[in-house]
């Protein structure tokens, strides 16, 4: 028994070794990945405000002078390279990243929040179980980063009067979850909610008339598509996690096969003959 135990504590090594290798190789194809979808996010967030300044609310954009206009570029490129920043915040070995926002955005729009979500503690390499927690918590602060980016493009645009002062946040807010739980890209220009929806006026509650809304709503399914390189390390890490988890249940399986031999042989050490 003693010897099974020994063989299968060397398997477990041996892919303990080998899952480190890949793990590796996952946080340096992550590292890649988020650097190119930084310069995706911020060429996507400029086409999609282009589009919605000069298709949806071309009168609006007008109505502001040259000074105005190239205000509100200059906040916008501010925030999307605090965005693209941000992305890289669970590979770089930098603490409080998020700390480091520009302070000149701010100053720019006071209501324009950090986007550094919680970091992530370093994984054991050779975990899989931590692997799988750290990449999940990773995929979901690139998403939270996307969303927080597209609600303070949609403030600055609004306190610009580009869009309407009084945004449906619900609305918009369920649109864009409805929007991103689809793996389909959507119909129309990437990056953008185009909404129509019914509005009460306010002197008359009785009256109530369908407005078209517009608003930035960046997605990760629609910034890859539209970028061939990225779409390219997306499926690279697509491959090396199915690697991972086929060496995360061969994994599981010894580990099972440790736990019922050391039981086995803890029983048979116990048990004596009355």
């Amino acid at each position: 028994m003693a010897r099974a135990i020994e063989r299968i504590e060397r398997d477990i090594a041996g892919l303990k070794e080998a899952i480190s290798a890949i793990a590796v190789e996952l946080q340096n194809a992550y590292a890649s990945y988020l650097t190119t979808l930084g310069q995706a996010v911020r060429q996507q967030l400029i086409l999609a405000i282009y589009h919605l300044c000069t298709q949806g609310y071309p009168e609006n954009f007008l109505s502001l002078s040259l000074s105005q206009r190239q205000q509100l570029q200059q906040v916008i490129r501010k925030l999307s390279q605090q965005a693209a920043e941000q992305l890289l915040v669970y590979i770089k070995s930098e603490e409080d990243k998020g700390d480091e926002a520009d302070e000149e955005t701010r100053e720019a729009d006071e209501n324009t929040s950090s986007f550094s979500p919680s970091t992530s503690p370093s994984p054991d390499l050779s975990n899989p179980i931590e692997l799988a927690e750290w990449q999940q918590n990773l995929e979901e602060a690139t998403q939270e980063i996307l969303k927080n980016l597209s609600h303070n493009a949609n403030l600055l645009l609004q306190k610009a009067e580009i869009l309407p002062k009084k945004l449906p946040e619900p609305i918009l807010a369920a649109a864009a979850a409805a929007s991103e739980a689809s793996a389909e890209v959507m119909p129309g220009p990437p990056n953008l909610l185009n909404l129509v929806i019914e509005i009460e006026n306010e002197q008359q509650s009785e009256d109530s008339s369908l407005t078209q809304i517009m608003a930035i709503n960046l997605r990760l399914g629609e910034i890859e598509f539209a970028d061939a390189t990225l779409s390219s390390e997306r499926r690279h890490i697509r491959n090396i996690l199915g690697q991972l988890n086929k060496l995360g249940r061969e994994y599981q399986k010894r580990q099972r096969e440790k736990s019922v031999a050391e039981a086995e042989a803890a029983w048979r050490a116990s048990w004596f003959e009355d």
